[in-house]
């Protein structure tokens, strides 16, 4: 480079250092608000007696699996009637994002408005996906607290770290604001267990009743807030209708086409509204709530969802029961592991492995603090890469795929239940903006109970202990399963490959913690 470059380098990073601390305001952005009268579908009528049977409660069911985790969203959207709100934090283009952003073509050519909510942190493939569906005349995507310069990315977070660093984690799908999906999954191949390198262990809740509301309320909040950016004020690709057209119908072929994909997509209303008829009765109702985040809340004093689980976690009386993907405890976390010890509250937790984490930057974070928690009394558990209770519910296409946790989930005294995109880490309490659906329900508590109880057998995962050696005299960490109906201890993370270990190891040694 010689010094004629500089002036350009430099103006360069002055260009970037201005997009990348203030969000893109140039752009035409209407508000708008969730449906008024959700009765007036068939959804909204389907529910109707059970409602009123049930004052001031809602109607909950756990969907543990991801096939009716794809089934539930595919199946709402070929019902819907109004209107499909969508807020998620990754929408993947592989087949189940196409198939279900299919769905949402077709809902909105039935004249359904759709609003889509993503947050940015997709690839350029992507982006050009949503900027083409928001051509459609009913449907708006929305991105949220966008990137200004996609193809430099990683100067743009370096540059504007305090505002990029903060991300919408919510998860819901919501139609005709009649019925609910709210939980862990995002929208993708792994997440419905369809993917051929990894998938996940999740869990949503489907809701109806009047906690939709609350959801429905949150998404308009985020809908009309700063950060959400139409995604025509992002993407310069333009279209001609006809060009619009021919697109939508090679989407519309292309699925049609799919053979090997395992579960129905086109389903009828008529067979959809038959299955939501078996399903009537499996729905609990109970109190519940909808806990969200304020969409700025780095900026704000608001309580968010890690304030009220913290609270709710201090006035449990003799167990908590949690599955959470990632967990970075931090001094905090150690400390009230140990006073709920002292006051003799069971603690248990299932997490990923090293084996099993698809973040190095995550489990890095977390093994620092696991001796500790065991000290302290927690019950710790690692899921297996190999675990049954997962690769029962995957389809043929992911047979040898590994198993990933990415549950968010709490069960407190056998009655309170908490689903939903909220991590024990630093992300989930700080940075990220995330929902989470409580329920006062001892009768869902026990289903939640049976599917975390399978998640810790010797099958599914690692019994992490404290272990002193008999030669040596030092306590080290001792990973217990059964293999064959024979017990099995490993004395370092199990089948972790080198990769998987440097990396942890490297991702250990930055001072990153905060922002994991």
């Amino acid at each position: 480079m010689t010094i004629l470059h500089l002036p350009l380098l430099f103006s360069a990073v002055l260009l970037l250092t201005g997009c990348a601390t203030t969000l893109p305001v140039d752009h035409d952005r209407k508000p708008s608000v969730a449906l008024a009268a959700p009765e007036s579908t068939e959804l909204g009528r389907f529910f109707k007696s059970e409602i009123a049977t049930h004052p001031g409660k809602s109607g909950v069911v756990l969907v543990p699996t991801g096939e009716w985790g794809f089934r539930s969203r595919a199946g709402l959207s070929n019902l819907a009637e109004k209107s499909i709100d969508v807020q998620y934090y990754i929408w993947e283009t592989d087949t189940s994002g196409l198939v279900l952003a299919e769905r949402l073509l077709r809902a909105a050519d039935r004249g359904v408005r759709v609003r889509m909510l993503v947050d940015h942190v997709t690839t350029k493939e992507t982006d050009f996906k949503f900027a083409r569906m928001d051509y459609h005349p009913n449907i708006e995507i929305r991105l949220f607290n966008p990137y200004a310069n996609r193809s430099f990315r990683t100067l743009e977070f370096l540059f504007g770290l305090e505002r990029l660093n903060h991300r919408m984690h919510n998860k819901a799908y919501i139609v005709d604001n009649a019925i609910a999906v709210v939980g862990g999954r995002n929208i993708g191949d792994n997440y419905f267990g369809v993917d051929a390198a990894a998938n996940f262990r999740d869990l949503d809740l489907t809701v109806v009743g009047p906690v939709v509301q609350d959801v429905s309320r949150s998404f308009d909040q985020y809908w009309n807030s700063d950060f959400a950016v139409p995604v025509s004020a992002i993407i310069e690709e333009r279209l001609s209708p006809e060009e619009f057209d021919a697109k939508k119908k090679a989407l519309y072929r292309w699925v049609d086409k799919l053979e090997d994909y395992p579960y129905p997509i086109d389903t009828t209303s008529d067979a959809i509204l038959a299955k939501l008829e078996e399903f009537r009765d499996s729905f609990i109702w109970a109190n519940a709530k909808a806990l969200y985040d304020e969409p700025d809340k780095p900026e704000t004093d608001e309580e968010t969802v890690a304030d009220y689980l913290i609270q709710l976690g201090k006035e449990k009386d003799h167990e908590v029961m949690i599955e959470s993907a990632y967990v970075i405890p931090g001094p905090e976390g150690v400390e009230r592991t140990r006073r709920n010890n002292e006051r003799g509250i069971r603690q248990r937790l299932l997490t990923n492995s090293l084996a099993t984490n698809n973040v190095a930057a995550a489990h890095a974070g977390y093994a620092k603090y696991r001796r500790a928690l065991i000290k302290e009394g927690l019950e710790l558990y690692e899921l297996r890469p190999d675990a049954n209770s997962v690769k029962k519910n995957w389809s043929l296409l992911a047979g040898r795929s590994t198993a990933v946790l990415h549950t968010k989930a709490f069960v407190v005294d056998g009655e309170l239940v908490a689903v939903g995109s909220f991590n024990l880490d630093p992300r989930s309490i700080a940075l990220n903006t995330e929902i989470v659906i409580l329920v006062e329900s001892d009768e869902l508590a026990v289903q939640l109970l049976a599917y975390m109880d399978e998640g810790v057998q010797p099958e599914n995962s690692y019994r992490v202990i404290l272990e002193t050696d008999v030669e040596t005299g030092i306590e080290r960490l001792v990973w217990i399963t059964e293999i064959d109906g024979k017990e099995v201890r490993y004395y370092s993370d199990p089948e972790a490959s080198t990769w998987h270990r440097f990396s942890s190891w490297f991702m250990g040694l930055l001072p990153i913690e905060e922002h994991l």
